[in-house]
């Protein structure tokens, strides 16, 4: 098992290594921005479920602030 891991190209290492910090880092965002609109179910789901940053994106996408036009 050790041996087929050292035969990998370089590159789908990277590949996996950058699509864990994205996954992670948008995890991490998600599930803090659930925390504090007290979206309970939301950070249940993003915690349980593994989609490789999907429900976090429909998560923030869903849900972001809506921009206040200023007034002049």
């Amino acid at each position: 098992m050790p041996d087929s891991l050292a035969n990998l190209p370089i590159w789908i290492i990277i590949v996996v290594s950058v699509l864990a910090l994205f996954d992670a880092v948008m995890k991490v965002i998600a599930m803090w921005r659930s925390a504090r609109n007290n979206h309970l179910v939301w950070f249940i789901f993003i915690t349980i479920f593994n989609t490789v940053g999907i429900l976090p994106i429909v998560y923030l996408v869903l849900h972001r602030k809506k921009e206040i036009p200023e007034a002049e």
